[in-house]
C-alpha cells in the first residue's frame, strides 16, 4: 500500500475506547476551547468557525454515503468519499495547529498533503467522473435524486468551508486551502455522476420568462 492510501477499518478492526473515557470533559462549559497546540481560543473564533464547518462537511458526506450504499453503482464513489471524510480529518489537524505556533513537532505532525498528492488525486477522480456526462449549456439545478441532492447540498457546504478558511490562510498550509477548493468541484461533478448512475434526470435553470440564457447560446 502506498504511503498516501487511507484504508477504511470496519467498527469491528478498531479496538473500542476504554469506558474510563468521557465525551464530555467540562473544560469548554466557559465558551473556550483549546487547540492541538494546547492553546484556548473562544469558540467563536476563525479556527473553530472552519472546524465546525468541515465536521458539518463530512457529516453531510456520511449522510450521502448512506443513500448510495446500497446501490452497487456508486460503491466506487462511497469508497472515495470515506477517503475524502479521513482526509478532512486531517484538514482539521492543519487548521487547529496554527503555523505560528511554537511546537514544530506538531506542525510537522498535521502538515497537510505537502507533495499535493491528494489534490492531484481528486482531479483525476473529476476528469475520470466527467467522461460520459450528458452535456448541459444551462446551469444545472441542485438536483437528481436523493444521493445526488445531498452531494449537492455538501457542495454548497464545502464552499463555505473554503470561505472560513481565507482568514486563516496565513496559518495553514496551502494545499489545505488547494484541496478544500478542489473538492467542491469534485462533489458538483460526483453529484451529477451518481444522478447519472443511479437513471435520474437532472433539472436545469430556466428564466421565469422562459427565455434561455446567455450560457446556452
Amino acid at each position: 500500500m502506498s504511503q498516501h492510501e487511507i484504508q477504511i477499518k470496519s467498527p469491528e478492526e478498531v479496538k473500542s475506547y476504554p469506558a474510563t473515557i468521557k465525551v464530555y470533559t467540562r473544560t469548554g462549559d466557559k465558551g473556550t476551547s483549546s487547540l492541538f497546540t494546547g492553546e484556548r481560543r473562544s469558540k467563536d473564533d476563525s479556527v473553530f468557525e472552519a472546524l465546525g464547518t468541515t465536521d458539518e462537511l463530512s457529516s453531510m458526506l456520511g449522510l450521502a454515503i448512506a443513500h448510495m450504499e446500497s446501490n452497487s453503482d456508486t460503491q466506487q464513489l462511497v469508497e472515495r468519499l470515506e477517503i475524502i471524510q479521513c482526509l478532512l480529518q486531517d484538514v482539521g489537524s492543519n487548521v487547529a495547529t496554527p503555523l505560528n505556533s511554537k511546537s514544530q513537532s506538531k506542525i510537522k505532525r498535521t502538515r497537510f498533503d505537502p507533495d499535493e498528492y491528494h489534490c492531484t488525486r481528486l482531479e483525476q477522480w473529476i476528469d475520470e467522473m466527467s467522461e460520459g456526462l450528458p452535456v448541459h449549456r444551462s446551469f444545472i439545478l441542485p438536483s437528481g435524486g436523493l444521493a445526488a441532492s445531498t452531494l449537492h447540498v455538501a457542495r454548497t457546504i464545502c464552499r463555505r468551508a473554503e470561505r472560513s478558511l481565507v482568514p486563516l490562510k496565513d496559518d495553514i498550509d496551502k494545499e489545505t486551502m488547494m484541496f478544500v477548493n478542489r473538492l467542491s468541484d469534485f462533489l458538483f461533478v460526483a453529484a451529477r455522476w451518481t444522478a447519472m448512475k443511479q437513471g435520474v434526470t437532472e433539472k436545469i435553470y430556466v428564466h421565469q420568462k422562459g427565455r434561455v440564457t446567455e450560457f446556452d447560446k
